[in-house]
């Protein structure tokens, strides 16, 4: 736990490792309540006329979908993001962005591409730091953020060691597992020892896509591949996970997938279709297609316009969809006026918004 009162600063390559996370960081949100005025954002106190904050003053949302970036993460890792250089995140940054929004609690998750770039002593040191230091948020702020701890599935054994450290002594709510680790998907078999013991666990596992090896920039003219490769990465691996046996024979774990489901919900009729042509159907998917995606869970972020919600609510039940931001990548302001605007009713939205997380944390409920 010693590394866990340290943070990792790196400039060119070289690490520095200056005084504890928490006071730094408390330090930082207690100059941003003085520059931005204490109301502003103060925990469990929203604005007035902050857009999306509830009439009662009093957030209640449960975001599912909300990256940290810790201090030094970007300088430690060996190559640059696929997808450029993230928006800037601090935690004063986050609770106000939390509190215009009426967000009461956000579940961290490391930004893609996580920690797996093919060295497993990398991953390691990587993986706890990252850890270590979402556990630190929660102690901060208490009540502000829970954490998905990350893991590198192809290091089995560093994950498995992982799964203890952090449900055991970190007490995280689950962890945020990356779509595809170098060409494998999530269903492969070489993962079955880490996802036998996440299933023992009954652990969440949240996902977060990102851009393949197959596919690093197949139209350049893109600002971004990740525009298309994100959600068809994440439908990608929901295939790995039905067409290899892997969800009916890990049922314990709850998944939860990024962005609508990615392209599930516009392909579905090709999975079950792939499902009636296959010989063994009854040892891959003993209960079907259909079956297994209404027991998955899909947070809405960059999915939360009439099409994209419309689509999924038609291959699964209101009582599996959250609510998530994508937070520092979009705003909370985005997630909230695309529920807010589809027409749900006051009940719907509260279970979207917070009674379905709390049935997987129920932690939260206090």
């Amino acid at each position: 736990m010693q590394d866990s009162k340290k943070f990792i600063q790196a400039s060119r390559g070289n690490i520095i490792v200056p005084s504890s996370i928490g006071q730094l960081q408390r330090r930082s949100f207690l100059a941003s309540l003085a520059a931005l005025g204490a109301g502003t954002l103060l925990p469990g106190c929203a604005t007035d006329s902050a857009p999306g904050a509830l009439a009662a003053g009093k957030p209640r949302r449960i975001d599912v979908h909300h990256h940290y970036v810790p201090p030094g993460y970007l300088a430690a890792i060996p190559r640059a993001r696929a997808s450029g250089t993230p928006p800037a995140w601090t935690p004063a940054l986050s609770l106000e962005d939390m509190d215009r929004n009426g967000i009461a609690l956000s579940i961290g998750s490391i930004i893609p591409e996580g920690v797996w770039f093919g060295d497993v002593a990398l991953a390691r040191r990587l993986g706890r730091m990252v850890n270590d230091y979402g556990a630190e948020l929660v102690r901060d702020y208490p009540g502000r953020y829970g954490l998905f701890a990350t893991l590198a599935l192809p290091d089995v054994e560093g994950s498995l060691k992982e799964i203890e450290y952090a449900l055991d002594v970190l007490k995280a709510d689950g962890f945020a597992l990356m779509t595809s680790f170098d060409t494998r998907y999530l269903g492969d078999a070489a993962f079955w020892p880490v996802l036998e013991e996440l299933n023992r666990r009954r652990a969440v596992v949240y996902t977060h896509p990102l851009q393949p090896a197959c596919c690093k920039n197949p139209i350049p003219s893109l600002l971004s591949a990740s525009a298309i490769e994100y959600p068809a990465d994440t439908s990608r691996t929901i295939a790995s996970l039905l067409f290899t046996g892997a969800a009916a024979r890990f049922p314990d774990i709850r998944w939860i997938f990024s962005h609508g489901g990615g392209v599930l919900p516009f392909v579905y009729s090709r999975y079950t279709r792939q499902e009636a042509a296959m010989k063994d159907r009854a040892k891959y998917l003993p209960n079907g297609v259909a079956y297994e995606i209404k027991k998955f869970y899909y947070e809405t972020a960059q999915a939360n316009h009439a099409g994209a919600i419309q689509a999924l609510l038609k291959i699964t039940p209101l009582s599996q969809v959250l609510f998530g931001t994508d937070y520092p990548f979009r705003p909370g302001a985005e997630e909230v006026e695309g529920i807010s605007g589809y027409g749900f009713s006051a009940a719907e939205l509260e279970a979207i918004e917070r009674g379905n997380a709390l049935r997987l944390l129920p932690r939260w409920k206090t």
